[in-house]
């Protein structure tokens, strides 16, 4: 097994993130200053299908893979050998997928002679917001929202001695997980893929109180103090209300206009839908985002925490921030997101949660495969 020591460039860990439809590869020194971030999007195949195919991301990923990891070192200026180590992405995530970056990155470190660090895509996300906002690591403990359209968690995050870090979950979806209500409330109404952008970009458009939505209560089946989330009952409650409004006709009628322009902006978007159809977005929105905080930040008042990370894809929504951010500084809780660059998969966050891994000693071993269910805690 290589030697944990720092290397003469200052610990240069490339990422390697291929656990759903981005193939992503990075360069990063220390843990925090990103060199590169290269991703190769999937987005245009998989709207299509309204969703992604796991099929085709595993094959695209093959054929991404390698162009994106050469991209990645060249735009970071340096050669294989000047690398520390290899960092991928162990799951949670498609099965197919992840291992088609694990094996490359397993072939990779053995023939470099590098130690390969395994990451948690969940932890990565955290590590997007610690990497960019140094000022909040003293801070014990800290209170991370990951929120993306496969995941809706709370966890408690702490430093230990060793520098390396620990998850308690704390609250977590019982069903959907809220950008994949956005996908498929977007889809109910005709609109783009992926339809977080589309929602967001609309939701600005209209009225959020013309239309009434509540959460109910949940009853966890775990022991201790839990703040969950449930979002399969709005989605439900939106097919009512189109039901229920006659908006079936026009839905159709946009669908059919928006296939006509398939590289139409989120937020050009507004011409094709009516007042009805911009207020029915805007309180959804108004909703899911009212929902996310009042368990964020009511989980924030039980457990005393030192700041709020909020990362994933969800965490790009203009609303979400907005709302976040003024509702911490009327409680004087710093809120934290990483940039909108950082907020949706990428592998700078999978180097950078790699680096207290790496510095501790913490290696992969050779038998380490993929794990699609691989929870944070």
């Amino acid at each position: 097994m290589a030697s944990t020591a720092v290397g003469r460039h200052g610990g240069l860990i490339l990422g390697i993130e291929s656990s759903c439809d981005e193939t992503a590869a990075a360069v990063v020194r220390g843990g925090s200053e990103v060199l590169s971030n290269v991703v190769a999007s999937q987005v245009a195949l998989h709207a299509a299908y309204g969703g992604v195919v796991p099929e085709l991301a595993s094959r695209e990923h093959l054929r991404n893979l390698v162009p994106v990891v050469r991209a990645a070192m060249a735009q970071a200026g340096i050669g294989f050998d000047a690398l520390d180590a290899v960092a991928v992405t162990q799951g949670p995530g498609l099965a197919g997928a992840l291992l088609v970056g694990i094996l490359y990155a397993k072939g990779l470190a053995y023939g470099l002679g590098k130690p390969l660090v395994a990451v948690n895509h969940l932890e990565g996300h955290i590590h997007a917001v610690l990497m960019e906002t140094h000022g909040l690591e003293g801070e014990s403990p800290l209170l991370a929202l990951v929120v993306s359209g496969g995941h809706t968690h709370l966890y408690l995050a702490d430093r230990a001695a060793s520098g390396t870090w620990t998850y308690r979950n704390v609250g977590r979806t019982v069903d959907d997980a809220a950008g994949e209500a956005y996908d498929k409330v977007a889809k109910l109404l005709g609109l783009g893929y992926p339809g977080g952008p589309w929602m967001d970009a609309l939701a600005a458009k209209g009225d959020a109180t013309a239309v009434k939505f509540n959460f109910a209560a949940i009853k966890s089946k775990h022991e201790g103090l839990r703040f969950d989330f449930s979002f399969s009952g709005i989605k439900t409650a939106v097919l009512r209300y189109v039901q229920n409004n006659g908006m079936a006709e026009g839905i159709e009628v946009r669908r059919r206009a928006l296939a006509e322009v398939p590289d139409l902006k989120a937020g050009e978007g507004a011409k094709y839908c009516d007042r009805q159809t911009l207020d029915l977005i805007a309180s959804f929105q108004g909703a899911v985002v009212g929902n996310l905080m009042r368990q964020t930040f009511a989980a924030a008042e039980a457990f005393g925490v030192g700041g709020i990370l909020v990362s994933g894809g969800v965490a790009a929504n203009r609303e979400l921030r907005q709302r976040f951010t003024a509702e911490g500084a009327r409680r004087g809780v710093q809120v934290a997101f990483p940039t909108v660059a950082l907020s949706t998969d990428n592998a700078a966050m999978i180097a950078a949660a790699a680096w207290p891994k790496f510095m501790a000693g913490e290696f992969a071993p050779e038998v380490m495969g993929a794990q699609p269910q691989l929870r944070l805690g």
